[in-house]
């Protein structure tokens, strides 16, 4: 019988990953003010430890976007609080899969007159894109599974798990959501 749940990316690695991540952008920036932004609500936990390895001077503001229906549109559910003209942006994601949500921001962000923009993915789905769009710093390429934790949920729950799960077998959380709870905290 397969594990209905499965630790992909241990704690360990997530950190020294995002530590890695940091590096690689402070190396990158050109801009000593730039406006690091983080879609909610997933990017929360990565935004957090990586805002730890960057620059002091960053200014960090958080933007939610819904996607409706098959086309993929893209509605603002909360907007930037700090003007970003003139400024270089740092787009932080937990996960880019389809491309069609990032693209719509990037977009946003060039009309709305950002300087330059950039985009750090701690995980990226390339396998699932439908539209190419440019993921500057990615942490880990991952496959096709539902993933938990780290940000991640199911249901609003499990994005405090400081590591990142695949679930194997969705029935198995769906009908008992405290069987993960079970596994992770063992």
């Amino acid at each position: 019988m397969i594990e209905p749940f499965i630790e992909v990316i241990d704690e360990g690695t997530l950190q020294q990953r995002v530590a890695e991540l940091g590096e690689e952008i402070t190396e990158s920036l050109t801009d000593l003010d730039p406006v690091v932004i983080g879609v909610l609500k997933g990017s929360v936990p990565f935004l957090t430890d990586l805002a730890r390895h960057l620059p002091l001077t960053i200014e960090l503001d958080f933007l939610s976007l819904t996607r409706f229906g098959r086309e993929g549109r893209v509605s603002i559910a909360m907007d930037l609080s700090v003007p970003i003209e003139g400024r270089s942006v740092l787009i932080v994601e937990d996960i880019v899969d389809t491309g069609l949500t990032l693209t719509t921001m990037r977009k946003m962000l060039v009309a709305r007159g950002a300087k330059s923009v950039t985009t750090v993915a701690l995980l990226d789905k390339v396998k699932r894109r439908i539209v190419d769009v440019p993921v500057e710093h990615r942490g880990f390429e991952v496959g096709d599974e539902f993933l938990l934790g780290y940000g991640m949920d199911w249901q609003g729950r499990f994005r405090n798990v400081p590591s990142i799960w695949a679930v194997m077998d969705l029935s198995v959380l769906t009908s008992d959501p405290d069987s993960f709870t079970r596994r992770a905290l063992r």
